[in-house]
């Protein structure tokens, strides 16, 4: 774009891959210039609004600032709307960099949060804005279909080899966590989750509570599959992200139990990491 020349200062380059991190103030400032191949550090906050201009020029990554973060998360609202749109993003803290300074940012800034594509490339939340533009630029993507992004993590193996899984959907549940494994998941446990849990019929399992919702709507499926003697537990939507296991089993607490989950000795205000070694007892 004439004109534009003097907004983008090239801050490292990598000639073998072709690829460079550049920095520039605004995220208005990205261009065609970086289509496919720069990783954009741009001193803008993270909105939608913002990731639509990012987006219009696919650059190959782009980190911009948090900017307190506001309401209903709308200053980084752009890290998964560049997320749907294969672009892996991360923002930094406001109060680690000159906010409309994109070299001041690429040197100092701290990063606060990316979204899950940033994170696969290692991208990692205290990391520093060059350590994560550095991966951003030579980590590439397991390019999959999102159906096929299942983000199944092991967090603990017993003695007899079965392990307590974290994924991001009991969707994501297999035939070899049949009678087996423990898997903690991250929706919600209502009906519309039972011929997940009764297909892949797992150890032991917890999900979210979805907020509970009307009626319970929310967890009436630890209820239904008791009967099929499945042992599962809910964990509280208000304090762990929904569509992360990750975060269930770090952040999550126990809401509502079934019969079997309680004979195993899970309660209700039990962290989900404690409760999910309790289920994989046999």
């Amino acid at each position: 774009m004439p004109g534009n020349e003097d907004k983008q200062t090239i801050v490292l380059a990598n000639s073998q891959l072709g690829r460079r991190i550049v920095a520039m103030d605004s995220a208005y400032d990205v261009d065609s210039r970086n289509t496919g191949k720069d990783v954009c550090v741009n001193a803008s906050y993270c909105g939608v609004l913002p990731a639509r201009f990012i987006s219009d020029h696919a650059p190959r990554a782009a980190i911009g600032m948090d900017c307190g973060i506001g309401p209903e998360g709308s200053a980084i609202a752009g890290l998964w709307f560049l997320e749907a749109l294969n672009i892996p993003a991360a923002v930094a803290d406001v109060m680690s960099a000159h906010l409309g300074n994109g070299v001041h940012l690429y040197e100092h800034g701290v990063i606060s949060f990316c979204n899950q594509l940033a994170k696969d490339c290692g991208v990692r939340t205290g990391m520093t804005v060059k350590e994560a533009a550095n991966l951003l630029l030579t980590v590439d993507n397991d390019v999959r279909a999102p159906s096929e992004t299942t983000n199944r993590t092991i967090m603990h193996t017993s003695e007899d080899g079965r392990h307590i899984i974290a994924t991001d959907s009991i969707a994501f549940g297999t035939d070899a966590d049949t009678g087996k494994n423990v898997l903690v998941t991250a929706g919600h446990t209502g009906r519309s989750a039972v011929p997940y849990l009764l297909k892949c019929s797992p150890w032991g399992f917890i999900c979210s509570d979805g907020g509970k919702g009307m009626d319970n709507s929310g967890i009436i499926g630890l209820s239904i599959v008791e009967k099929s003697g499945l042992a599962g537990a809910t964990v509280d939507a208000k304090l762990a992200r929904m569509g992360s296991g990750l975060s269930h089993y770090y952040d999550g607490v126990i809401s509502a139990v079934n019969l079997h989950a309680k004979s195993r000795g899970v309660e209700i205000g039990m962290p989900a990491s404690e409760a999910s070694l309790l289920l994989l007892e046999k």
